[in-house]
């Protein structure tokens, strides 16, 4: 979502309402001698963590997994 863009003063002295802005989803420009030179927008939360082992002991591998193919199986992969 577009929004307003404001000078560095202004900035320095409404610092709250702008932060409330972003927060709130509204991307506020803030420009140098009217460049713009930052942005200010919400932050992403952040995803959830990867919990490592979760599923240990629930699920099980065949103890045949890596084994090679057959012939026949590897030749309907390769389209032959």
């Amino acid at each position: 979502m577009a929004g307003a863009t404001v000078n560095i003063y202004e900035a320095k002295m409404q610092l709250s309402r702008l932060v409330d802005q972003a927060a709130a989803g509204e991307e506020v420009v803030i420009a140098r001698g009217g460049k713009p030179v930052a942005r200010l927008s919400r932050l992403e939360e952040p995803k959830a963590a990867i919990r490592f082992g979760v599923l240990k002991g629930r699920i099980k591998v065949a103890a045949d997994f890596d084994a090679p193919l057959a012939d026949d199986v590897i030749a309907a992969f390769e389209g032959r």
